[in-house]
């Protein structure tokens, strides 16, 4: 990989590690789903208009919509809203591989290695620990709400695999903004009917600065900037060389929640975050260092 891809690569990380510290910049202003609704309009419209619609049928665009970003960010964003710190959520979300790796097998008849299973067994004791140190900073309703969304993603994942198949080459960027644009609907609709109209009143009421930004950021630098490099990169190299790079996402949250937020870890926290990451790491190399 040449060093100007390693470079975009690395810019990836950086973008995607800070847009937990954006999610929640936005949630000291708007609730979670209308959070999630009006980051969704602003991914898709007016883009919509100029980016044609993948050749991906209906159905699934809407499966897709409804897991990998209604699912997914709602729970989310309601985690992080309702006790989970960003930075821990930035390793808890990772899970989504070890889920992807389990409704793979079930669904698109996929064989697990040795490697993914002690990845998984390492990465589950890591989330096990995290989980039993619930206390002010970090509470269980938070920890499993994020749990829900990496199970979502994962779902999401599956969906993606099976819409693509058979299809010829296109833009992950267009997959991204037409997919999005199912999400609108159903998150705006969840809003009126948990969060309310009054909420809306009041955080559109108070809309500040900070939350502009945090709606910019989560829809332009994340999804645009982030998935426009990391496409270009996947179209470039193998998966192999490119999906590493995702490994460094949560430790660039964690290191800016405690630059940026202030959020602090226990011993315990961090221990079972380096379990998590382990677990990953195996699963991701395992079988190449092996095969070495």
């Amino acid at each position: 990989m040449r060093n100007k891809d390693i470079g975009l690569g690395l810019i990836v990380v950086v973008i995607w590690g800070l847009n937990f510290i954006a999610i929640k910049v936005g949630l000291s202003d708007m609730p979670p789903l209308l959070l999630g609704a009006v980051r969704f309009v602003l991914v898709a419209f007016p883009a919509v208009f100029f980016i044609k619609k993948p050749p991906v049928s209906w159905r699934w665009l809407i499966a897709l919509g409804l897991t990998m970003n209604v699912g997914q960010f709602a729970f989310l964003f309601m985690g992080i809203k309702y006790g989970m710190p960003a930075g821990l959520a930035s390793v808890t979300h990772q899970s989504q591989a070890f889920f992807t790796l389990g409704l793979a097998v079930v669904f698109l008849g996929e064989h697990w290695r040795w490697t993914h299973l002690a990845g998984l067994i390492l990465a589950a004791i890591g989330m096990a620990v995290i989980g039993l140190q619930h206390n002010v900073d970090m509470t269980i309703l938070g920890f499993w709400l994020v749990l829900v969304a990496s199970f979502s993603w994962a779902c999401g994942n599956v969906i993606m695999r099976k819409a693509t198949q058979g299809v010829p080459p296109f833009s992950m960027l267009a997959l991204v903004i037409w997919s999005g644009a199912t999400a609108i609907l159903p998150l705006g609709l969840l809003s009126l009917f948990f969060e309310g109209l009054t909420s809306w009143a009041s955080a559109f009421g108070t809309f500040s600065w900070p939350t502009m930004a945090s709606l910019f950021y989560l829809a332009y630098g994340a999804t645009y900037v982030g998935y426009g490099l990391w496409g270009k990169l996947m179209y470039r190299y193998p998966a192999s060389k490119v999906a590493p790079f995702a490994l460094l996402v949560p430790i660039v949250g964690m290191s800016c929640s405690v630059l940026f937020l202030g959020e602090s870890l226990s011993l315990w926290q961090l221990f079972g975050s380096v379990l998590v990451m382990a677990g990953l790491v195996i699963n991701v190399f395992g079988t190449r260092w092996i095969k070495n």
